[in-house]
């Protein structure tokens, strides 16, 4: 895959970091405001995609990003999973999911317990998945068209 003209590459150089800020803030005010984990992770995945249509794409270095993304995919899910069972333990009720961490002052950035921990661990394996599967995509367009 081909990269883009020198102005595309300089803005998205630019741009890219702050979008995938903006990523990390929605996954982090998910439980106070409108986003959360998916809706974060999307962004911040956009903001890779950004930077692999400007440069263009090197097929074994996507193929070697492609399989630290899928580790880091599989570390997420594990992470939940683990996270899911600690309410289960922890929490004494036996429920599955259930908030073991004390919430603080409602309103705040610290107020809803593990949910801003949920969210970041959806939010990586969403900006993982999201990533993967473009850059499948695009190998599998590079390696088609030869």
């Amino acid at each position: 895959m081909k990269g883009m003209g020198i102005i595309v590459v300089k803005v998205s150089q630019i741009i890219a970091p702050v979008i995938f800020l903006f990523g990390l803030y929605v996954i982090v005010h998910g439980h106070l405001s409108p986003g959360g984990g998916f809706a974060g992770g999307v962004i911040m995945a956009s903001a890779f995609i950004l930077q692999i249509l400007a440069n263009g794409a090197i097929l074994p270095k996507l193929r070697h990003e492609e399989h630290g993304l899928e580790f880091l995919e599989s570390a997420a899910i594990l992470g939940f999973l683990i996270l899911a069972g600690l309410g289960l333990i922890i929490s004494g009720s036996f429920v599955f999911f259930a908030n073991f961490i004390n919430r603080g002052v409602v309103g705040q950035l610290i107020s809803a317990g593990f949910i801003p921990i949920e969210n970041i661990i959806v939010g990586m394996e969403v900006c993982a998945a999201i990533a993967t599967i473009f850059i499948a995509l695009v190998v599998f367009k590079d390696e088609v068209s030869e």
